[in-house]
């Protein structure tokens, strides 16, 4: 029998999707090429752990409490296990707001779990979690920073942004607990080789699921979306330069500098935003005028526009200079 010679890869049709615990849900797609299945199921995977918004807490203030290695009269954990079973706590901020700062009083004999956290402000997923024993002659009071973010933060970069007397802690901000896969063959026209691609996503309440895996294909479709231009055929590489260029080639004014920082640039006739690509930091530094706020600041706006004070190839600062340099005899 001669085989089917295709001339496109077979499109998936079939969708099922199926709760299967408390947040728990199982989700099927089919029938995939052979080895389509693991190309799409491995980066959805890892987004669905690193780009899934949740809440943690990110840092703490303790009545009378210098560091972490401290204690707390009258309550049973020290501090560095208060702070560990605080951050197995799953917090959700209930309006829209990306960050809560919430204060707690406890007086007396108390054990204090997940649920007495709950207030106006924040709602706790994990009510049953042990926080902290306290007797009758102990009183605690403690302000938790809750901020909304992605993946995982070290205390070490929170710390740059924590208040007097608090304390900074890691932050797990993703709420998927599990997201495994598994390619299974299937039978489509008497070919046993197209596959099916099973998901198993848990999560921890703070987002479902189905949500979960709803922003893991929105961000995998943001990824992608830089080369939706290339699918238009009249595209050339020089049009693909201008669209990657494009913000350099906008005036500083575009960038939402301080005026300090835009004055300092102005008077040294900086115009375009590549001209500051162009720069090395000893270039930049160098500018007169300009100080060490505005350095800093510029070097993060650069950092932040994916185009870093000295880090154009040789090949894309001659193509840059020339496109400066035609604006300017424009």
């Amino acid at each position: 029998m001669m085989t089917k010679i295709n001339m496109s890869a077979y499109v998936p049709t079939e969708l099922t999707i199926e709760n299967i615990g408390d947040n728990k849900l199982k989700i099927s797609a089919y029938p995939f090429e052979a080895g389509f299945g693991i190309t799409l199921a491995h980066p959805l995977r890892r987004l669905l752990y690193a780009s899934t918004v949740g809440f943690a807490p990110t840092s703490v203030k303790i009545e009378g409490v210098a560091h972490e290695f401290d204690s707390i009269r009258g309550m049973f954990e020290d501090v560095a296990n208060f702070i560990i079973n605080l951050k197995a706590i799953r917090f959700k901020i209930k309006n829209d707001s990306p960050k809560a700062i919430v204060n707690y009083s406890f007086k007396g004999q108390k054990e204090i779990k997940g649920a007495d956290l709950i207030n106006d402000e924040v709602d706790i997923v994990t009510p049953e979690i042990h926080l902290a024993a306290i007797n009758e002659d102990a009183e605690i009071n403690f302000e938790v920073v809750i901020e909304r973010g992605i993946g995982y933060v070290p205390s070490e970069i929170i710390r740059e942004h924590t208040g007097e007397g608090f304390i900074a802690l890691d932050a797990f901000f993703t709420p998927v607990k599990k997201a495994m896969y598994d390619i299974e063959n299937i039978l489509i026209e008497d070919n046993p080789d197209y596959e099916k691609v099973v998901f198993t996503i848990e999560t921890d309440g703070q987002i479902s699921p189905l949500d979960a895996f709803k922003h893991s294909l929105k961000a995998m479709y943001e990824q992608m979306s830089v080369f939706n231009n290339i699918l238009d055929s009249s595209i050339s590489v020089q049009d693909a330069d201008n669209g990657r260029f494009a913000i350099l080639l906008q005036n500083i004014s575009d960038l939402n500098l301080s005026a300090r920082s835009f004055n300092s640039l102005d008077k040294v006739q900086i115009k375009y935003v590549a001209e500051i690509a162009l720069l090395s930091d000893n270039e930049l530094k160098g500018l007169k005028n300009l100080g060490k706020k505005s350095f800093d600041e510029i070097k993060a706006v650069m950092k932040e526009i994916g185009f870093p004070v000295g880090s154009l190839s040789s090949e894309d600062a001659e193509v840059l200079r020339k496109k400066v340099s035609e604006l300017k005899t424009k």
